[in-house]
């Protein structure tokens, strides 16, 4: 069988090779940012997606019922008894825990686990009618990042690394700032790309260490070598790929290998926090013993959709927000690790003049029910809320949306949301509307 190419051949056409392959990347990224436009002018460039795992309490948070305080302690169990996932451990109606107080010009009602946050209110707009339709964490999440409860769909940030790209070709259109302590449920499915190309999943960065894996060389050689092997690599790429068309997992890689090579010099830049400022840090909580990951990843979620980064979203240790017992101890937790970053972002996107096109959004899965949740002792202390697919909060905050503003309402227990009720497939048609992408006309020819 004769080689597919000579020795000589190949240091005839190496040459050519490479002012050919410069010339194929340039048409590439002239092509890719012609074909990547949005449908109509964008409110935002950019979201930052922090997912709240485990379903926070709407009633102790952000939607105060005075209605609980007269009925605690009495019995409701029977009025909604197909609701609750563990009716063995149901318990009477329970008041919440915390203290509510009015915030800013707007108003709003915060509870004083968030008190930095409460500072933000004029910036945020509240969704208090958000609702689901399965209170089992599993399709929960695959509902809240793909809008259909089985795996193997796209999620939201990969619809919107398909639609628009990312403004920065040496990042990642759709970054993932996972949690050390551990993955969310469903792992790393909550960011996949499902049928689009899988160029268009999340890409991992992690908080401790070195950001991502295997992103240097494990020696130094110079910058003409390097050169020379990148784009020897690139025309026998070209080759192999010729050979083999219409298979996505080969582009999806051989992308993967050239976005890498890019972004050792842009990823370093990003992710190196010793360029901020000590006061920024410590507005953030970095080096704090509760908001330090958090902080981190806060901060490090600016700087990314500060480079163009377009959807970039952080996840919390597994699910703390479950908080089925000791939900006063728990709630107050998962607020002390969390509540000051997520001030502190909106704050600095806001100073640099970055809030107006960057969208923020926070949420979970579900939220919780009305009634005590008892642990297996029965002991009313250390009481907690089971899920709830009927009644959610959410909050968004920058480009597209007015701050100081609610959205809807739950009944006068928090049950279910009654009034502008908004679903998951709602919630994610706003969020794709801000990023100017119409979602009827966001579509996938897998032909």
């Amino acid at each position: 069988m004769k080689p597919s190419s000579s020795r000589r051949e190949f240091f005839q056409t190496v040459t050519g090779g490479m002012m050919g392959g410069a010339l194929l990347s340039l048409l590439e990224r002239e092509t890719l940012a012609s074909s990547l436009q949005p449908h109509f002018q964008p409110k935002a460039k950019s979201v930052i997606h922090l997912f709240m795992n485990g379903g926070p309490s709407q009633m102790d948070l952000f939607d105060p019922k005075p209605e609980l305080d007269r009925l605690h302690g009495q019995s409701y169990f029977d009025k909604i008894a197909g609701e609750v996932e563990n009716p063995q451990a149901a318990g009477s109606m329970m008041r919440c825990p915390y203290k509510f107080a009015q915030h800013g010009q707007c108003g709003m009602t915060v509870s004083e686990v968030m008190p930095h946050l409460a500072k933000c209110v004029d910036d945020i707009a509240f969704i208090r009618s958000m609702y689901t339709t399965n209170i089992t964490h599993e399709p929960a999440l695959f509902l809240a990042h793909s809008g259909r409860m089985q795996p193997g769909l796209p999620t939201l940030g990969a619809w919107a690394s398909y639609g628009l790209g990312s403004e920065n070709q040496n990042l990642p259109a759709y970054v993932v700032l996972e949690d050390p302590g551990k993955l969310p449920v469903n792992g790393t499915q909550n960011w996949q790309a499902g049928f689009l190309p899988p160029q268009h999943q999340g890409t991992r960065f992690r908080a401790t260490g070195a950001p991502v894996l295997n992103l240097k060389p494990t020696f130094n050689q110079p910058e003409a070598i390097q050169t020379l092997e990148r784009d020897l690599i690139a025309k026998l790429n070209f080759k192999h790929k010729a050979k083999r068309p219409w298979q996505p997992r080969l582009d999806a890689r051989m992308a993967s290998y050239e976005l890498a090579a890019r972004m050792q010099l842009e990823a370093s830049d990003a992710l190196d926090l010793n360029q901020e400022t000590e006061a920024t840090k410590k507005m953030y909580g970095v080096g704090g013993k509760a908001t330090d990951s958090y902080g981190h990843r806060c901060l490090i979620a600016r700087r990314l959709v500060e480079r163009g980064v377009r959807f970039v979203q952080l996840f919390i240790d597994f699910q703390i927000w479950d908080n089925h017992t000791e939900i006063k101890k728990g709630l107050r937790g998962c607020c002390d690790k969390t509540d000051q970053p997520v001030a502190a972002l909106l704050k600095d996107l806001k100073q640099r003049g970055l809030l107006d096109q960057t969208l923020v959004v926070w949420g979970g899965e579900f939220g919780r029910l009305p009634i005590a949740q008892l642990p297996g002792d029965k002991n009313a202390d250390k009481a907690g809320r089971d899920h709830n697919k009927n009644a959610m909060v959410t909050w968004m905050a920058g480009g597209g949306t007015k701050g100081g503003a609610v959205h809807g309402a739950t009944d006068d227990i928090g049950m279910a949301a009654v009034q502008d009720r908004v679903s998951i497939p709602d919630w994610h048609a706003t969020i794709l509307h801000c990023l100017g992408l119409d979602h009827h006309k966001l579509v996938y020819n897998r032909n």
